[in-house]
């Protein structure tokens, strides 16, 4: 059973994704906030698999929620979901650089909602595909190089890995690319999140960005 909590300033809204989410024999809501630190303390205290965390909230916004939940090795199992009203809204780069595993617009549709809180829950990065290319272009624009130690620790097969994970590619996809086995796929995915320190698919795209390895407009397709 994938366990949810709810972060919204809008008991409306929490009440609507509480009635999609129930209605599936895999998920259960455990917990609602109306506001980040409200979410935080029932991460602690419940230890969800997954917080669908609204940016714009009062007191604690979702990114300093989001920043506070992930940087806490006992939460490391939490997962979080940002949830954005806005297309390009200025904060979604930033709560996946703070440790986010992905972002989803609150209007996407119902399935496309229930799949990312099971991909997310399953360890994978979730990017909507209707925000990730302005979000792309934002980290272009204010992104920052990363740490040459880092980009040097991963093997040349890494690098491409990393790329390929940058350009939105599963791992099914990157075996077929690279002509190896999933299972191979997904072991040097785990090898350079390790060496990265990602906590999932998500914070390898964003440092895929960060260090020039994909840029806007390039198509891995």
């Amino acid at each position: 059973m994938i366990k949810v909590v709810l972060a919204d300033d809008q008991s409306l809204v929490r009440a609507g994704f509480r009635a999609l989410l129930d209605s599936e024999p895999d998920i259960e809501v455990v917990g609602e906030a109306g506001d980040g630190a409200h979410a935080v303390r029932l991460a602690g205290q419940l230890r969800p698999d997954v917080v669908l965390m609204d940016i714009r909230m009062p007191g604690m916004d979702g990114l300093a929620a989001t920043k506070q939940i992930a940087s806490d090795p006992d939460l490391s199992g939490v997962r979080i979901i940002v949830l954005t009203t806005f297309e390009l809204d200025e904060y979604v780069a930033e709560a996946l650089r703070v440790g986010a595993a992905g972002f989803l617009v609150k209007n996407t549709d119902p399935e496309e909602l229930i799949r990312g809180v099971r991909v997310v829950a399953a360890g994978e990065g979730l990017l909507s595909p209707s925000v990730t290319r302005r979000v792309i272009e934002q980290f272009a624009r204010t992104a920052t190089p990363a740490e040459p130690r880092r980009l040097a620790d991963l093997t040349d097969r890494e690098r491409e890995v990393v790329s390929l994970v940058g350009a939105g590619l599963s791992n099914d996809e990157i075996a077929a690319r690279l002509v190896v086995s999933p299972a191979t796929a997904k072991t040097h995915v785990s090898r350079a999140m390790v060496k990265l320190g990602a906590r999932d698919r998500a914070q390898l795209v964003v440092f895929a960005y960060e260090a020039g390895l994909v840029r806007p407009g390039w198509s891995s397709r």
